[in-house]
């Protein structure tokens, strides 16, 4: 098969793993290369038995060593694919989001075909993240072509904010870079905020000092999901970041709400975000480690609340900690059902792949043994349909969020 790439040819082991649907080919997987090529270029990659698989960009540098991006052969890597790739993206949004298209995921890495790179859009401000060497090399030709999409639809962009800061960078051999994205049309200044909406709700987002890029939009939905328990109850929020499950739950009609975070930056963060909204008056903000306040509250025989929402950092990034963060989360959800009355309400999740939905099921009933207590399920659900779950690579499958009763 001439294509003009060089040709890489894969283990068995590799080979099942891409007919099953998985994009990545390890470093340890290749057999043998053909051919010559620049770091980022399209590589083709073969079985043993040299029946094509596929087509990616490569990286020597990085563990994963090819990215698959096509297993059409027709594919030729210009300008039309990657725009049809983006046209694709935009319109699954489109579809599933309906009128929160202005706020979502644009694009989600592996989901979309586009390893390594995520784009979230908050208003007329879009804020991308790139993390593999494919990506980085053809970041400004998609940059423009998401702008032409965007307002081919009527879309209009004024800010492009790159958030290129992650450690994971170094795996793939870039240099960590964050700034704004000059292109024609496009303001290159500003202090980094902007305001969005989400379930009624106005949120000053923070897109250059806050986490991640800003703001955590894959909960959305779920956060709605928490609010038609919270009328009438009195909620603590821990893991508050800026506020999102808090300002939901008030407005849904708490009789209190109590926001936790042991950074007082996203404290400081939530408190506006309340204020945007005229709830300050429903909620108290408290700087602590989430789990002494529980344990020093139960240890005080107090039971100030009757709905605790767990929504925590990532305790694992890697298999190899996926048993410590086993035991961090059972600590903190057994501690917040001791806690809750009888019939009282829990909202808990993970939002690492390396702690799957079995797993984390199972370190609940262990938790729910522990405390003495019976859970009643209300609901299980995941994350929102812009971060879209694409079967055969797990690694999208990732945010689990459960609502109980304890009774």
């Amino acid at each position: 098969m001439e294509r003009g790439y060089a040709g890489f040819t894969v283990t068995p082991k590799a080979e099942r793993a891409l007919r099953a649907g998985h994009p990545w080919v390890y470093g340890e997987e290749v057999l043998s290369v053909t051919g010559e090529y620049a770091q980022g270029d399209i590589v083709d990659v073969f079985s043993k038995k040299g029946r094509w698989l596929g087509s990616g960009t490569v990286n020597d540098h990085s563990k994963i060593r090819v990215r698959l991006l096509s297993r059409n052969a027709n594919d030729r890597f210009d300008e039309a694919f990657f725009l049809r790739r983006i046209r694709y993206a935009l319109e699954y949004r489109r579809t599933v989001m309906g009128e929160d298209y202005g706020c979502c995921r644009l694009i989600f890495g592996e989901a979309d075909q586009f390893p390594g790179l995520t784009v979230d859009r908050f208003g007329d401000v879009l804020v991308s993240e790139v993390l593999s060497l494919g990506m980085e090399r053809r970041k400004d030709l998609l940059y423009r072509l998401l702008l032409q999409v965007l307002e081919e639809q009527g879309e209009h962009i004024r800010i492009i904010y790159e958030r290129s800061d992650s450690p994971l960078r170094a795996k793939e051999g870039l240099e960590p870079w964050s700034g704004y994205v000059s292109l024609p049309g496009l303001s290159t200044e500003g202090d980094g905020h902007t305001e969005i909406r989400e379930n009624g709700l106005r949120f000053d987002v923070d897109f250059i000092r806050g986490q991640k890029t800003g703001y955590f939009l894959d909960q959305k939905y779920n956060r709605l999901a928490a609010a038609r328990l919270a009328a009438g109850r009195r909620v603590l929020d821990c893991f508050t970041h800026t506020g999102a499950f808090a300002l939901n739950c008030a407005a849904g009609g708490a009789a209190g709400v109590t926001a936790v975070d042991i950074s007082g930056e996203a404290l400081d963060q939530a408190r506006r975000n309340a204020s945007l909204n005229g709830l300050e008056d429903r909620m108290d903000f408290l700087q602590a480690d989430v789990f002494e306040l529980l344990t020093q509250t139960a240890q005080a025989k107090q039971a100030p609340w009757d709905y605790i929402i767990l929504d925590p950092p990532a305790f694992t990034k890697s298999s190899a900690t996926a048993d410590r963060a086993y035991r961090g989360y059972k600590e903190i959800n057994r501690r917040a059902m001791q806690l809750l009355p009888r019939g009282g309400y829990l909202a808990t999740c993970s939002c690492s792949h390396f702690m799957p939905a079995a797993r984390f099921e199972e370190m609940l009933r262990e938790a729910a043994s522990d405390a003495q207590v019976s859970l009643r399920q209300i609901e299980a659900r995941q994350q929102a349909p812009d971060h879209p779950i694409l079967w055969g690579v797990p690694e999208t499958d990732y945010l689990k969020f459960y609502l109980f009763q304890v009774v």
